[in-house]
């Protein structure tokens, strides 16, 4: 018994080790970004350092004055363009994706299976691939140079409605659904106020993952608004921070740097709670 007690106690402690250790290794880049963040360019470019400087208030007001070298756009002005493209698509890609995998999940309908494995295959489909032909789509409908491309295409995410299915099939029970029909609720409202409230913990999820790949994303924004430097985002803003090889002051870049990753710290501590309430009722057993 004792050398079975001693056994857990070891495999215990390898485990604290081992997720310790995983901790250290997540956590350490973002404390090398807020250091080189407080340090001067030379600083930086000298080596790694572990303390922290007394440069940051001045990298920041840098990084506030720093219009010049990125056509004029002001940090601010680029964090609310990033703000304007990425809340109201990470809204309508947790909502549509929501009610996507709800039709899919409880309806049955002639055709479901072969929705079903298309919405799969999209998921396999590069966004590099359909570039040109969604770039000619945005210019003949005069939506080229706008956030417009980049918002409405949340709608049709077959990640989230992949997740949200495979979330609805143990955490959904179609009984209540068949139940508010029964009692005269529409199918919308039904939707709207019975089912979407079951899904808080899924659709808190998804929306950290939409909220961060549609604030990181650089690619799309970077073809579409190329034209429009007024509307740059936070990774296109960043980026040209970077743009001048010869004039690069670092301690402006990693500025610029955790001023982006801010917005994306406070989603998710928002939502948080919600992931955590998930996992833990998915652990009680009845």
């Amino acid at each position: 018994m004792d050398q079975e007690v001693k056994g857990l106690n070891h495999r215990k402690v390898g485990r604290y080790i081992v997720c310790i250790l995983l901790c250290f290794i997540s956590i350490f880049p973002f404390y090398i970004l807020i250091v080189n963040s407080t340090l001067k360019s030379a600083d930086i470019t000298s080596g790694l350092k572990i303390l922290p400087g007394g440069e940051f208030f001045t990298n920041f007001k840098n990084l506030l004055n720093s219009g010049a070298k990125t056509s004029g756009v002001n940090v601010l002005q680029a964090m609310l363009n990033s703000m304007i493209v990425t809340v109201p698509a990470t809204i309508l890609q947790v909502y549509f994706g929501s009610l996507t995998a709800y039709a899919v999940t409880v309806y049955n309908f002639k055709g479901k299976k072969f929705v079903w494995a298309f919405i799969y295959a999209i998921m396999m489909i590069p966004t590099q691939v359909s570039v040109v032909g969604f770039v000619h789509v945005c210019q003949t409908f005069g939506l080229y140079g706008t956030f417009w491309p980049l918002i409405i295409p949340a709608i049709a995410g077959p990640t989230t409605v992949y997740f949200m299915k495979q979330y609805m099939e143990t955490g959904l029970s179609v009984e209540i659904v068949e139940a508010a029909r029964i009692d005269g609720s529409s199918e919308f409202a039904t939707f709207n106020r019975i089912v979407l409230p079951l899904l808080k913990p899924a659709m808190a999820t998804q929306a950290i993952f939409g909220f961060v790949g549609t604030w990181n994303n650089l690619y799309t924004p970077s073809i579409i608004l190329a034209t429009e430097r007024q509307k740059q985002t936070m990774p296109m803003y960043v980026s040209s921070l970077k743009a001048n090889d010869k004039d690069r002051d670092w301690g402006l870049i990693y500025c610029g740097l955790l001023t982006t990753v801010i917005p994306i710290l406070v989603m998710y501590f928002f939502l948080s709670k919600y992931i955590i309430a998930g996992v833990a009722l998915g652990g009680v057993k009845e």
